[in-house]
């Protein structure tokens, strides 16, 4: 009776232990994310015109894997265009934004990602110029764990590739094709230099 006993409790510390392996075995695995772009920006040429862009980009996403994810952004680009004499006008770009990343660990909460997107933009500017454009961007970052639902993250773009076309009003349609090593912006108008971006995001 004893040895039948000692072989049950064994074999509950056993299927116990499996089971907690597995489940660290997943991290991440099946958790859900939540981040996103909200950013304005404002600029003057020498005449006195001023131009805001908003972008407004929420971003969510999902672990296939333990260190693997998936997402998609789809959000609004803002443009407003107000010159020292006249009216002011205004424009927006529909984005959609679906990415993958891959993360590695450094230490502790502290991990390092990869990350690959494919940004859509259709829309017009307050000039009323029409632009669409398809891109491949890369973006490495960092993403610290401060809890089991909240991170700080920042990255930044090193490359990005794709076509531009654009349809002034009244205008002709051209289109540009172009490999770019800065960070990429999504700003209409200047879109091949970036900063770097700081954000959150929420783990659920």
């Amino acid at each position: 009776m004893k040895k039948l006993l000692l072989v049950v409790v064994i074999a509950l510390v056993s299927l116990t232990i499996n089971a907690q392996d597995k489940k660290e075995s997943k991290g991440l695995q099946g958790v859900w994310w939540a981040t996103g772009q909200l950013s304005t920006s404002s600029s003057k040429d020498g005449v006195g015109n001023k131009t805001v862009n908003t972008t407004f980009l929420p971003i969510v996403g999902v672990f296939i894997t333990p260190d693997v994810s998936i997402g998609l952004g789809i959000g609004n680009i803002a443009t407003k265009y107000t010159p020292v004499t006249g009216n002011s006008t205004s424009g927006n770009t529909f984005v959609i934004e679906p990415l993958v990343r891959k993360y590695w660990n450094v230490k502790g909460g502290l991990f390092f990602f990869g990350q690959v997107a494919l940004p859509v933009m259709m829309g017009k500017d307050a000039a009323n110029t029409k632009t669409n454009s398809v891109a491949l961007d890369l973006s490495p970052g960092f993403d610290y764990v401060v809890n089991k639902w909240f991170t700080v993250e920042t990255s930044f773009s090193i490359a990005n590739i794709g076509t531009t076309s654009t349809t002034p009003d009244g205008g002709s349609k051209s289109s540009t094709f172009g490999l770019d090593v800065n960070p990429f912006d999504m700003n209409p108008g200047s879109r091949t230099l970036g900063g770097l971006r700081v954000g959150v995001k929420f783990l659920f």
